[in-house]
This record gives C-alpha cells, structure tokens and sequence, in this order.
C-alpha cells in the first residue's frame, strides 16, 4: 500500500523560497497532497500537485471577509481540505460543530476531507477523539481520511510509542463503518518517521515542520517509498 504523505506547510515560504521550492519537490517523485498557505496553492495546482487547503469555511459565498469556500476551492483545482486541526481548534476556537459544518460543505463540493483528531497532554485519547469523530462526522456518510496528532507531540520533536499509535489508530478504526485511512501526524520527520513506519496500521502521515525542508523531504522518500 502507498503512504500518503501530506505537507501541511502553515504559514511558511514567501513567494521567492516558494518557486525554488516547487522546482525541487518535482525532483523527488514523492506524489505528496501538498497544503499550502492558501495564496500559494494556485502555483501547486499549475504545476500538477495534489494540492489543498490548511482551512475552509461552510458557506459557499457571503459576506465572510477572509475566509474561503469550498466552491471556490473546488473551482481553483483544489483537491483536498484539512479540518480541524488542533491549531485551528486551539489558536481559531473552533468546535466540532463548525468542523462538522466545514465537512459537509466541502463533500458536497467533492473535496476530499482530511479530518485531524487527537487528545492533549494528560487526556483521555479515547474520550477525546471520540467525541470528535462522532461530532465532527455527524450524519455524515461519505467517508474522510482521518488525522492522528497527539497535540502535545506537535512541534515538540517527541512521538508516542509504536504502540501507542497503533492502539489509537485501531480505536479510532473502530468507531468508523469503513475501511477508514488513518494518517499519523506530531513531530515527523526523516528520524523519527523511520520509527513510526514501522506500525501497519499506519495510511501515511501528516508532515507539519519537515514539510518546507527538501532536505528533509529527500529522506522521507527514502523511507516511505
């Protein structure tokens, strides 16, 4: 089975760093889902990427200065769409109600849906991604990729065990009615992937701070492929 791999770049490169950049990531055959600040992403749907969006709101038009819809993501060549993610549940505020909202919208303008879950230090992962998968997805049929990132494992260059992570993500396999593809996200990089892609259950992963780095991406390949 292919890994996914999926670069959610956050607010990083500007226009200059970007074009090297592009030129570079042609030349390691890596066949990522590439999430760019969302004025990059027309240059990685030009160039053939699979591209999407770090965010996207559920309307389709209207007055909601700064943010950007599905139907116009859909439009552009856009892909996919990330949904809930801890940052954007933390630093935004956003519930699983507006998740939900996000999800559905974006389906029914056939996107593919990256849905990201996971508990912070100290929580309960099972009553934590549970309440957020059974929100998140509320009457919702069609099926999503699934995000694993521990939230206390972001940006913070520690992973939970192999085994950790292959408990959660049988969990969270369990509470879905399909062959669900489960990404793990939190600290990944060309060190510590070599680790986590050791656990089966994996579906690929979710890159966050390597994702800018070609070096980095170079190794990646090397592992995953």
């Amino acid at each position: 089975m292919e890994k996914i791999v999926a670069l959610n770049h956050k607010m990083n490169m500007d226009y200059d760093e970007l074009q090297d950049y592009i030129d570079d990531l042609k030349k390691i055959n890596l066949n990522p889902i590439v999430f760019p600040t969302a004025i990059h992403a027309p240059y990685f749907v030009e160039d053939h990427f699979r591209t999407g969006l770090q965010n996207i709101y559920f309307q389709d038009n209207g007055a909601f200065t700064g943010e950007t819809s599905p139907k116009q993501a859909k439009k552009l060549g856009i892909e996919y769409v990330l949904v809930g993610h801890s940052e954007r549940r933390e630093l935004f505020s956003e519930s699983n109600e507006e998740i939900n909202k996000k999800i559905k919208l974006a389906l029914e303008n056939d996107l593919k849906v990256i849905l990201c879950v996971g508990e912070k230090n100290n929580e309960d992962y099972q009553t934590v991604i549970k309440r957020q998968i059974k929100e998140g997805l509320q009457n919702i049929t069609k099926p999503v990729i699934i995000a694993y990132e521990p939230v206390w494992a972001i940006g913070s260059g520690v992973i939970p065990s192999n085994e950790h992570i292959k408990t959660v993500i049988t969990y969270i396999q369990s509470l879905l009615n399909y062959d669900v593809k489960v990404l793990y996200g939190g600290s990944v990089n060309s060190i510590t992937i070599q680790k986590i892609n050791e656990v089966n259950v994996v579906s690929g992963y979710l890159i966050g701070g390597s994702s800018t780095s070609i070096q980095e991406l170079k190794k990646i390949k090397e592992v995953v492929s």
